[in-house]
């Protein structure tokens, strides 16, 4: 589950997307890095890296980053009561997230007339999308595979390198910058980072094309944050959103929804890295051993309350 730890060196790859200069390959450039944390993994089973704070030197990284003129885009689902959450996801963002890089958030709501006035910084951006109003919070979760398929698409090709999809009830607290790109990116869960395989919650009957057998699996990622490339990030939301539609026919709906169908796909389609609980943890004053800093966390709220159906 864990993979090997981190030692005095390691050997970390960064992808870098070309496809601005040719559409048809990556340039991957190697990097050698100190890291002195002994007490996590910094690299999965099959070489990823996985990042934690004291494994990467985020001078040398933005070094390196800056110079390819990137854009990352980055989608975020605002529906019904959500909407209260914008303006502090995105005020935390302009303070910590991809800070001197090109940004364009993009975000789905029912109400564009609630979206709240923040003022950007500049090279960032903020595109309103409407989108209808759906009844179940489980449906909101499972409909964004297919609108950022579309996005992708429709809007994407041409104008960014990169794509993460955020959730909106979260907030900034900390560095989150190039350290985090790469061409297939999961993010570790908060809950379930320490977990033994064995009690980690994947989809469990072999009805749903989400299935995971008893003894297989990595890691148990978050659906609140994943991200790569155009293509990589395509090719996921594709697969996903096929396969929820299978599963609707089939009158079976996977126990976490696209989250479920999002871990099937990173056990079959191996993340390129890998982010550490940092960058997705359970609230800012929740504490753990090896969380030496919090760069995004949940806001608390009362899910009974925000959520139609809960």
């Amino acid at each position: 589950m864990t993979g090997r730890d981190g030692g005095t060196y390691f050997q970390r790859l960064i992808y870098l997307n070309n496809s601005q200069y040719n559409n048809s390959c990556n340039q991957q450039i190697t990097e050698q890095e100190v890291t002195n944390r002994t007490d996590v993994a910094s690299v999965s089973p099959w070489t990823a890296p996985i990042i934690w704070e004291g494994t990467f030197d985020a001078t040398l990284i933005d070094s390196i980053y800056k110079q390819k003129n990137l854009t990352i885009a980055t989608t975020v689902f605002a529906l019904g009561k959500y909407t209260r959450f914008i303006k502090d996801f995105l005020e935390s963002a302009e303070q910590h997230y991809f800070v001197g890089f090109r940004v364009h958030f993009y975000l789905f709501t029912d109400q564009p007339e609630s979206v709240p006035e923040v003022k950007m910084g500049e090279n960032r951006s903020l595109t309103v999308l409407k989108v209808e109003s759906l009844n179940r919070w489980q449906d909101i979760s499972m409909n964004r595979m297919e609108k950022l398929e579309k996005l992708i698409d429709n809007e994407l090709a041409g104008e960014a390198d990169y794509v993460f999809c955020l959730d909106v009830d979260t907030m900034f607290y900390g560095r989150w910058g190039a350290e985090s790109l790469g061409r297939l990116v999961g993010v570790i869960h908060p809950w379930l980072y320490d977990t033994p395989r064995d009690q980690l919650t994947y989809e469990r009957r072999p009805e749903s094309l989400a299935y995971i057998p008893a003894g297989e699996g990595d890691y148990y990622y978050a659906g609140a944050a994943f991200g790569g490339t155009l293509e990589d990030v395509h090719n996921l939301t594709k697969t996903c959103r096929e396969n929820l539609n299978i599963d609707a026919a089939n009158s079976i709906e996977a126990v976490w929804q696209e989250e479920s169908h999002l871990n099937k796909y990173f056990l079959l389609n191996k993340p390129s890295k890998l982010l550490s609980p940092e960058y997705m943890w359970r609230g800012v004053n929740e504490g753990a051993a090896q969380i030496k800093i919090v760069r995004m966390a949940n806001v608390p709220k009362n899910y009974a309350e925000v959520r139609p159906n809960a």
